[in-house]
């Protein structure tokens, strides 16, 4: 009896663990997040350049993050399934010109993708396999080709201060939605306001930009004008 009580005990614990991962994973929306490199460069931290070269002057994937509507979002949701290089061999290419890693030491991409698919690619995994997870990013970026959009509005990577709602404007209309998401700003060694990155809201599949959840975007820490330095 008391062995049939512990048993009993025992698969009820096992279960709870299973449905804490399933609540602790699930999410409603992805982020797709792009950095500007000559502001990840323009810092006292400074940055490294791939082993593969310097990358060409244009934002860069930093992530395809999964979020919940209450601001919330999962992590790190399954250790048994860590990054594999070799699922996305067809990608390396596309991956090392658009999802560059600028962090020091200088790399050759493999740990900043490894970061990313742990922490976040994993806890879509029941939506989109690794080699998809890739993908739907780089397909993402060339959904909304952001520095295209930005220098058609006249707003160029050259140093110059530009009007953080131009910016807004320029990257909704790129997009095709009035609440994208946000830009997130960083701070140069002379205290400026730099344009940094991107964040717009993509649905629960991966494959197209969405209106943000009024409730899950984060007030963007810009000032009223921005910095868009070069690279």
């Amino acid at each position: 009896m008391k062995y049939s009580n512990f048993y009993s005990v025992f698969v009820k614990l096992l279960l709870l663990q299973s449905l804490a991962v399933v609540v602790r994973c699930d999410y409603d929306f992805f982020y797709f997040v792009q950095q500007w490199p000559g502001s990840y460069c323009d810092t006292s931290e400074g940055c490294c350049y791939p082993t593969t070269g310097k990358p060409a002057s244009d934002f860069g994937i930093h992530g395809l993050w999964p979020n919940n509507d209450d601001g919330s979002y999962p992590s790190n949701c399954d250790p048994n399934n860590p990054f594999d290089p070799s699922k996305i061999q067809d990608l390396l290419s596309s991956l090392q010109a658009e999802w560059p890693s600028l962090s020091c030491p200088s790399s050759n991409g493999i740990s900043f993708w490894t970061h990313e698919w742990d922490k976040h690619g994993t806890c879509s995994e029941s939506v989109l396999d690794e080699h998809d997870y890739f993908a739907a990013a780089l397909a993402l970026k060339s959904q909304a080709n952001l520095l295209q959009a930005l220098e058609n509005a006249g707003i160029n990577p050259n140093g110059s201060f530009y009007a953080s709602s131009d910016i807004d404007n320029a990257i909704a209309q790129a997009t095709g939605n009035k609440n994208y998401g946000y830009v997130s700003c960083n701070t140069d060694d002379y205290g400026n306001g730099q344009l940094y990155q991107v964040f717009i809201c993509v649905d629960h599949s991966g494959q197209n930009f969405i209106n943000c959840p009024t409730n899950g975007v984060t007030d963007q820490n810009c000032p009223s004008s921005v910095e868009f330095p070069s690279f």
